[in-house]
């Protein structure tokens, strides 16, 4: 070809790449959310503690206003699983999209009758039941499609992709959300707490608001339209359980265990280090706990560079046996490192980022990739359904282990966690090591090839796999769109002969 044909050919190349980028970019990117809302009740709580002494602190409100989450969560997760798999991945995503827009904005104004505190509290807590369930959809039905559309990418490239816009957004989420309140506090000062913690909620609808439109634009995954089974007359349950009951037990244990921790300690990082700040000023406190989540960045983008050149079951087991002997060594010195709070905050976040760079950064790799595309909406949603059970036990568990170790005010009290935590991670470190699937670079594809042979072999008709209808057209913006079909065009009529 000629130089000018071969530049064509190029740029084409470069566009068709480029919008193979946007189908993960909108279906990830929502779970910034998650991080972002699940994380900034924590600060919230803390100023509410401040606000209500009476109405809130001493209340079960405490522990429903940021726990109740969870529990829309794995409704979102459970039913926007069926959804995602018999309706449509891109569906599902706009409607959590529009449930995390409207209770963020809802939460931001919560208020009792009459100016109740205690009716503020249960709108409130009302409030973050829907934003759960919002959360929950975002990820069998988003998460899900990111790895379909991954699969798109060159080999060698697709889990780093898929983590950097899921588990990577979940911790800019927490950092943003960390950093949001110190901002409104800084603006606002101490004495309009009330309007530090309703902005720092509301500012929660942007990220949804922001990725609305993309999603609109969103087709469905090729994966998915080839694989589906919403044509099917009925849906062998039974066949899918026996071929997929033990792997989804093993990938459900070890999310459980990483969000017991991990959400947990998310949660009560404010309380910790409001504990180890001598004179409990909130600006340390909130300002100490942003550097404590910027620690998540870091791990979550190693973890995604080694989940290719490693595999996500290496990565992850990696991960959590550095974090288990960084947890014990924390556990063992803490009476030290209580004393010199920059220490403190260091060894604690290096903890946080080797959570990430393994079952952080690979649990939700590995829930995505080791079943077919026809049920992986679900068998998503339930692994990730029982990692925010886990989250949510943890949540209640946490101030329990604490107050039975002696107290949020003892040593022995505030080592706890981390005696549990690390013990925990090395368990589920071995049970990936040795329990879990390799997972390659093309596992989508082969997997479902296996699975669609394992149905013909139970005399399944295969035939109702995916739809009449397979052509997918690739998601891109219209200009890039348009401006590459013009330069495939050229490099087709120009290699005629």
């Amino acid at each position: 070809m000629s130089d000018t044909v071969q530049q064509t050919h190029t740029a084409a190349s470069l566009y068709k790449q480029k919008g193979k980028f946007w189908p993960i970019v909108a279906s990830g990117a929502g779970l910034f959310s998650d991080g972002y809302l699940n994380n900034v009740i924590g600060s919230v709580n803390t100023i509410l503690k401040i606000l209500y002494p009476h109405d809130y602190a001493n209340s079960p409100a405490t522990r429903n206003v940021s726990s109740i989450a969870f529990v829309g969560t794995v409704i979102g997760q459970l039913s926007f699983g069926y959804v995602s798999d018999h309706y449509s991945r891109k569906h599902g995503m706009i409607i959590s999209t529009l449930i995390l827009i409207i209770f963020s904005i809802l939460c931001s104004g919560a208020w009792g009758a009459s100016g109740s505190i205690p009716g503020m509290l249960a709108a409130l807590t009302a409030y973050r039941f829907f934003i759960g369930i919002g959360i929950g959809g975002e990820y069998p039905a988003g998460s899900v499609a990111c790895a379909e559309a991954s699969n798109d990418l060159k080999s060698g490239h697709r889990n780093r992709y898929f983590v950097l816009f899921t588990n990577f957004m979940i911790d800019f989420g927490f950092v943003v959300s960390a950093f949001t309140p110190l901002v409104m506090l800084w603006i606002c000062g101490m004495n309009h707490l009330g309007t530090v913690w309703r902005v720092s909620l509301g500012l929660g609808a942007i990220p949804p608001l922001s990725i609305f439109y993309l999603r609109l634009k969103l087709e469905e995954p090729e994966q998915f339209t080839k694989n589906t089974m919403r044509r099917a007359r009925s849906v062998p349950y039974l066949l899918i359980l026996r071929f997929y009951w033990f792997r989804l037990f093993v990938v459900s244990i070890i999310w459980f265990i990483y969000d017991f921790s991990a959400y947990s300690f998310g949660l009560y990082s404010t309380t910790i280090l409001t504990a180890i700040i001598p004179d409990n000023s909130l600006y340390k406190s909130f300002g100490w706990n942003v550097v404590l989540n910027l620690f998540y960045l870091p791990g979550s983008m190693l973890g995604a560079l080694a989940a290719d050149y490693l595999g996500p079951r290496v990565t992850l087991t990696t991960g959590v046996v550095l974090q288990a002997i960084v947890g014990y060594i924390m556990a063992g010195l803490y009476s030290h490192l209580k004393n010199h709070i920059a220490a403190f905050v260091v060894v604690y976040g290096i903890f946080q980022t080797l959570g990430e760079f393994g079952p952080g950064d690979c649990i939700g790799l590995i829930a995505s990739k080791t079943c077919a595309t026809a049920v992986r909406g679900q068998y998503y949603g339930i692994a990730a359904a029982t990692g925010k059970i886990g989250a949510f036990v943890g949540t209640y568990v946490f101030p329990v282990i604490i107050k039975n170790a002696g107290g949020e005010t003892t040593v022995k009290g505030l080592q706890a966690p981390f005696w549990v935590s690390s013990s925990l991670a090395i368990f589920s470190g071995i049970l990936a090591i040795t329990l879990l699937p390799r997972i390659g670079q093309d596992v989508i594809t082969t997997e479902d090839d296996r699975f669609r042979e394992y149905l013909m072999s139970k005399g399944w008709d295969v035939t109702q796999l995916g739809d009449d209808d397979t052509s997918v057209d690739e998601f891109t913006s219209p200009d890039v769109g348009a401006e590459y079909r013009v330069y495939e065009k050229k490099v087709d009529e120009d290699d005629k002969p």
